[in-house]
């Protein structure tokens, strides 16, 4: 009954772990989207104040504008749809294995270093004289 319960744990946390990815993803796209539709009505605004009340009507700025909008919306595009992809929470999770199977073999040469240095049988036969 314990070994259930375990297994049971672990696919609870595997599942709320996928939830919880699943969730962030899609916060994340829901904001690209807001962003969209903000960077869409920005630029409208944009090109009404500049062509239709006139704000500095011999020069279109506002091309320079939604031009660099644009790009920071591209950044932002890209950084949900193809960084997230390739260094997203499974990337995270295998990092750090990596990094703790390094530290666990880094410990194990320690420690055989130390045994090899200091053996038991050596520091027993001390403590018995």
């Amino acid at each position: 009954m314990l070994f259930n319960k375990k297994g049971k744990s672990e696919v609870d946390i595997e599942q709320h772990e996928l939830l919880e990815n699943a969730q962030r993803r899609v916060k994340q796209k829901k904001r690209l989207f807001i962003h969209f539709v903000i960077l869409l009505i920005g630029a409208v605004f944009l090109v009404l104040i500049n062509k239709i009340i006139g704000a500095y009507k011999e020069y279109d700025w506002f091309i320079w504008a939604i031009t660099a909008w644009g790009f920071l919306f591209a950044m932002h595009a890209f950084n949900v749809f193809v960084t997230q992809k390739f260094m997203g929470r499974e990337w995270e999770r295998n990092q750090r294995e990596k990094l703790v199977a390094k530290q666990k073999q880094r410990i194990h040469e320690l420690q055989k270093e130390i045994e090899t240095d200091f053996p038991l049988s050596n520091i027993n036969k001390k403590e018995e004289a």
